[in-house]
């Protein structure tokens, strides 16, 4: 398995197509996923990356102050943060909430809008992909508005032909349709990020370029699979089929930090976060991360976030 499929198995993908639009220009609505409407593919996920698929037509994204970005039909937009964020035919528009022209399905089915002043029409079915964790540096690294323009590529014709399945077998609410949907969505992300990843400059630095490294890929996919591992700079590179120096300094090179530093890292925030989500115990947290030795762990946390871990958790559940 390559090192980003298994970044993708411990990232816990889970996602689905909640609504499908018609807009006649011109429009200009305000958007963002929310737990309501992913309810029927998504329990409680600890993040949410929205996405929008333009079936025909095309739209302008814009989030907050920054200048609005062009979808046109045969691209995604991703919204990695899933933060919120204007949809409309042209700049300049006043924008309006949505939810008094979504129109709801009695059987729990797809959601649809149509909403505009009878001018060009746009197609677009809207969705989220969730994961559990709300940490993690693959999405991290992401920019906040992820436009994709897939036509010409090899997998955009089976894209566009998912989508358009996708909005048919919600709506008319087929058994197993949820299920479908959701992997269908799960395989869009994915394959979102490796274009992403392709397009890179050769000289990119940084999280996505260590993992579009063959060897460093291989060697985060290690770390992010089996955290508790007491893993050492040796064993990666043997893992990875390369020297002790070489892997260290190729390590160091792409992700500005040596290997186990990383690791480190990466347990602190991982301990973190389940201090303020979970009801563990701290020794029990240490064990989690990878630590035999409660005292080893809190003075490694307390490097990190100058207080100790009971602190923290504490300061959190004020």
């Amino acid at each position: 398995m390559d090192a980003l499929s298994d970044l993708f198995r411990v990232v816990r993908l889970t996602g689905g197509v909640f609504l499908e639009a018609e807009f006649s220009a011109p429009w200009s609505i305000n958007s963002q996923a929310g737990p309501e409407e992913c309810r029927f593919f998504l329990a409680q996920p600890a993040r949410l990356i929205s996405f929008h698929y333009v079936l025909s037509g095309k739209l302008l994204l814009q989030i907050g102050g920054h200048p609005p970005v062009e979808v046109r039909a045969g691209s995604i937009v991703l919204l990695p943060r899933n933060d919120v964020h204007t949809l409309a035919s042209q700049a300049g528009l006043k924008a309006v909430d949505p939810d008094k022209f979504i129109q709801t399905s009695p059987d729990g089915g797809l959601l649809r809008i149509e909403y505009g002043g009878g001018g060009e029409i746009t197609r677009i079915v809207c969705g989220a992909v969730g994961t559990e964790s709300d940490c993690n540096p693959l999405i991290d690294s992401l920019p906040p508005t992820l436009v994709l323009d897939l036509n010409g590529k090899p997998a955009g014709d089976w894209i566009a032909s998912s989508f358009r399945y996708a909005a048919r077998e919600l709506a008319a609410a087929n058994a197993g349709s949820t299920t479908v949907l959701a992997k269908l969505s799960e395989l869009m992300f994915v394959e979102a990020v490796r274009c992403y990843l392709e397009g890179l400059p050769p000289n990119e630095r940084g999280w996505l370029a260590g993992l579009r490294d063959p060897a460093v890929g291989k060697a985060l996919a290690l770390l992010h699979t089996d955290l508790a591992h007491p893993w050492t700079a040796e064993e990666l590179a043997h893992q990875v089929f390369l020297s002790r120096s070489a892997f260290a300094d190729r390590f160091t090179a792409l992700l500005g930090m040596p290997p186990i530093t990383y690791l480190t890292r990466w347990r602190m925030q991982v301990a973190s976060q389940r201090l303020r989500e979970s009801r563990r115990s701290v020794a029990e947290i240490s064990e989690d991360v990878g630590y035999e030795s409660e005292i080893a762990f809190a003075r490694a946390f307390k490097r990190e976030f100058s207080v100790t871990p009971a602190q923290w958790r504490k300061g959190r559940q004020l």
